[in-house]
């Protein structure tokens, strides 16, 4: 069976419904073979024990959709690009409460609640993304997260850790937020915004500013020569590849 083949299979098998066999075939045509079906009925994520699971809950099929995503990675097919990213894609359609099309997802981007999830057309993730999704995250179309950069929705008290404040992050469209950075708990981020490498983004950022820092701040405007929009060229890999629909 080749990867085409394979993929097929597998958004039928989703598509159809993801139980414990489904998802045991699943885990064969990524070459994790033998997995037993009955230990997948006592399956619980780590997220099954968040505070907010309560809130947003699995269904059989999501726990199902959020395993296969990290199981991914624990098989050497993950380093098949011409599989991974389609398999990523398919599974984050399935399980994101929204998700565009050309969307990319490099190896180990991790999310603790993928209904919290809206992602517009042609994003990308690189590899470490982190989404801490409790608050909820929108990530605009053409937008790109670089490697190791963690989006965080919520905050404790001080004075007593169980207290817990969640905000919603936005990202607008066409913006790049580069290497290691992160991004807290309610900040929107605006359109064609970037933010440089290692900053720490506390505060709101504008439309087209570049900022910076730790607590990252101002440094000056995108510079676009003239350009916007589809024009600033957010192909994320040679020659636009997988994001040919």
């Amino acid at each position: 069976m080749n990867t085409a083949e394979k993929l097929e299979k597998a958004e039928k098998i989703i598509a159809s419904g993801l139980n414990g066999k489904g998802v045991a075939d699943i885990l064969w045509l990524t070459g994790i073979a033998g997995y037993p079906v009955e230990n997948l009925r006592e399956l619980r994520l780590y997220s099954d024990f968040l505070p907010r699971v309560d809130d947003f809950g699995f269904t059989e099929s999501q726990r199902f959709l959020h395993f296969l995503w990290d199981a991914l990675d624990k098989s050497p097919v993950c380093l098949n690009a011409g599989f991974s990213i389609p398999f990523r894609r398919i599974i984050a359609k399935a399980l994101f409460r929204k998700c565009g099309k050309n969307f990319i997802a490099e190896e180990n981007v991790r999310f603790n609640f993928g209904q919290g999830i809206e992602v517009g057309d042609d994003v990308f993730l690189n590899r470490g993304v982190y989404l801490d999704s409790k608050g909820g995250i929108t990530i605009g179309n053409s937008t790109g997260l670089a490697e190791n950069v963690q989006v965080f929705t919520h905050s404790h008290s001080e004075s007593d850790h169980t207290r817990r404040t969640y905000r919603k992050v936005a990202i607008g469209n066409h913006v790049v937020v580069y290497t290691a950075s992160i991004i807290l708990s309610g900040v929107s981020i605006g359109d064609e915004a970037i933010v440089a490498a290692g900053s720490i983004v506390t505060e709101d950022v504008g439309a087209s500013v570049m900022v910076g820092g730790r607590p990252a701040g101002p440094i000056r405007q995108r510079h676009t020569e003239g350009r916007h929009g589809r024009d600033l060229n957010h192909l994320w890999l040679k020659d636009g590849l997988f994001q040919d629909e």
